[in-house]
């Protein structure tokens, strides 16, 4: 289920069009309103990260998908792009990278929200 999830998710981001900002929008969950990703997947941040640079690699990437820009994207506003490790471009929000939850099934569900005291929804 992981695999596939981190497959299609590097499928959207190749095969997606190229964004002038960045591809979220508000949606509602049981926690609130959140920030998404175009797909309607709630999106976090990680408070081990610091502004402007991810700490999530290897098994906790595996867990928490980076929420990765297609080529060309440009930052504007509140979103700006974070270069990881690997030289590939993340999606931040005031700074802060953003990441997807594994565990989320459908658009609305947040239930990464608060996991381990780490890892909050992003607010709108």
């Amino acid at each position: 289920m992981r695999s596939r999830l981190l497959l299609s998710l590097a499928i959207a981001a190749l095969a997606g069009p190229v964004f002038a900002q960045a591809p979220v929008k508000t949606v509602k969950t049981d926690k609130g309103e959140v920030v998404a990703g175009d797909n309607g997947m709630t999106l976090y941040t990680f408070k081990n990260d610091k502004m402007g640079v991810s700490n999530c690699y290897d098994d906790c990437a595996k867990n928490w998908p980076p929420f990765l820009a297609a080529s060309g994207a440009k930052a504007e506003g509140a979103y700006s792009l974070v270069t990881r490790k690997d030289g590939a471009m993340q999606w931040a929000k005031d700074g802060m990278p953003l990441y997807f939850w594994v565990k989320d099934q459908k658009e609305g569900d947040a239930t990464g929200d608060g996991v381990k005291g780490v890892w909050d929804a992003a607010r709108p």
